[in-house]
């Protein structure tokens, strides 16, 4: 069952989990939650107008119920690196990309109020919820983080940190671009085949007739949630394919480089 739902305000919500615990999770579209006309890039680095980019953050805020203050992010440069998140950091990288985490592609948290916000227009969106220990976690999956483990990485820094245990663990994969537009060439099947021990799982790679592959983003990092150790039933993965909707999403390949960012985020309320 898709686990996202759209929303009037163009928002898809993660609705098991915010039924289920007191916390906001999902991911925006191209829409403005207002109903306006222009795009709702959040992004800073893609060449928008800087003060339209903080009002739109403003108004994501306001839409979950959360003050501005709430917007946490980090400089997103595809890489594994995880942080935790203190009551010190709410805040970083809403105003400018300077004072965002550097350098940084997963944060997690237990601290109530901090909103965490990842950028995306095609790589994979995770969530991470610990409702034992009362964790949550984002992370953004490109190829070369998905090949680096970065599902890995936050399952590993969640256990350091909290004491979490991988069983307890529950992950939404959210949308990105599917097998169907995602092709790729034998370098990133090589850092795949590297990251998966010689061999990636089945479905993750197809070759095709040009010699290169379809790459299913989404199913790699579902198996590398499972070698971290989640348990498969504990994982959802959306159907969605954010080059196939350029009406409703940014997508990076699909529009050649040349356009916006949505956002995924999550946030304890109470």
């Amino acid at each position: 069952m898709e686990p996202f739902v759209w929303q009037e305000n163009g928002i898809l919500r993660l609705k098991a989990w915010e039924r289920a615990y007191p916390l906001v999770a999902g991911m925006t579209s191209r829409a403005h939650p207002d109903g306006g006309p222009e795009p709702f890039n959040l992004a800073l680095h893609v060449g928008d107008d800087p003060q339209r980019v903080r009002a739109r953050r403003d108004a994501l805020c306001e839409a979950l119920g959360l003050p501005p203050e709430a917007f946490t992010c980090a400089e997103q440069v595809h890489g594994s690196r995880v942080v935790r998140v203190t009551p010190q950091d709410r805040g970083r990288g809403r105003l400018a990309r300077e004072t965002a985490f550097p350098a940084t592609d997963g944060m997690h948290t237990d601290v109530p109020g901090v909103l965490l916000v990842a950028f995306f227009a095609d790589c994979v969106p995770l969530f991470f919820l610990d409702p034992i220990r009362r964790v949550i976690g984002l992370a953004h999956a490109g190829w070369r983080g998905t090949a680096q483990d970065v599902a890995g990485e936050m399952v590993r820094s969640l256990v350091a940190h909290y004491g979490t245990r991988p069983r307890d663990l529950r992950v939404a994969i959210g949308p990105s671009i599917g097998p169907c537009c995602y092709e790729v060439d034998e370098r990133v099947a090589a850092a795949l085949r590297t990251t998966f021990g010689g061999e990636v799982p089945d479905g993750v790679l197809t070759a095709n007739d040009e010699g290169r592959y379809w790459l299913d983003l989404r199913a790699a990092n579902q198996k590398l949630c499972e070698r971290a150790g989640i348990l498969p039933e504990n994982i959802e993965m959306t159907s969605v394919c954010t080059a196939c909707a350029t009406d409703r999403f940014f997508s990076h390949r699909a529009e050649k480089g040349r356009t916006g960012r949505m956002a995924a985020f999550v946030a304890w309320t109470g």
